[in-house]
């Protein structure tokens, strides 16, 4: 049977809007969140404009084998800030927030806010800056300011669970990578390539 999903109400402050510039978050407990923003990326990319995508709260190197691919791009610039958060000898995340955390996020803010203002970048990507918003690393506030300050010609992506609903408020485009169903909760553990 077909879901007859409604069409949304016009967004009146962007109506008639043409180019980049706008807000998208894509957020949601399911997996396929970075690797959509990941996918705009691509495409932006392949079209000719530039693009930087900052990683919060995504330290270390051995997890995230997407970088790799990105480093052969010169159309994509990325940053990496937040710790490494994988223990080596037991392979355990660390869900503890440290003053170190914090500082990483505010680095990657400031990263970002250069980006935002540049001139230089069509789309930039703030990877997981939901997540870093809900365990209070980085104020909602300093994230609004960002959004209302960027170049009007700069299209900005926000990924990661949990947004707060201010920055649902600005957004232009939301889109929830809802769970239905995840190997993980049956035992199999994450795959290098696909998962990471």
């Amino acid at each position: 049977m077909n879901k007859h999903i409604p069409i949304p109400k016009m967004d009146q402050r962007i109506k008639e809007h043409e180019g980049y510039g706008l807000v998208q978050v894509i957020h949601g407990h399911g997996k396929g969140k970075t690797t959509s923003a990941l996918g705009l990326a691509i495409r932006c990319t392949g079209s000719g404009h530039k693009v930087k995508i900052i990683y919060f709260d995504k330290g270390g190197s051995d997890h995230y084998f997407e970088r790799i691919i990105l480093d052969r791009i010169p159309e994509i610039d990325y940053s990496v800030t937040g710790r490494d958060r994988i223990d080596p000898k037991t392979n355990q995340f660390d869900f503890s927030i440290q003053e170190i955390d914090k500082n990483e996020a505010e680095r990657g803010m400031r990263i970002a806010k250069e980006a935002c203002k540049s001139k230089e970048y069509d789309l930039v990507i703030l990877d997981e800056i939901n997540s870093t918003v809900d365990l209070d690393m980085v104020s909602v506030q300093t994230v609004l300011d960002l959004i209302r300050k960027k170049y009007k010609k700069t299209e900005l992506v926000l990924t990661g669970r949990n947004p707060h609903k201010l920055l649902l408020d600005e957004a232009h485009l939301i889109s929830n990578v809802s769970l239905e169903r995840h190997y993980f909760y049956s035992g199999v553990q994450a795959r290098k390539g696909l998962d990471y």
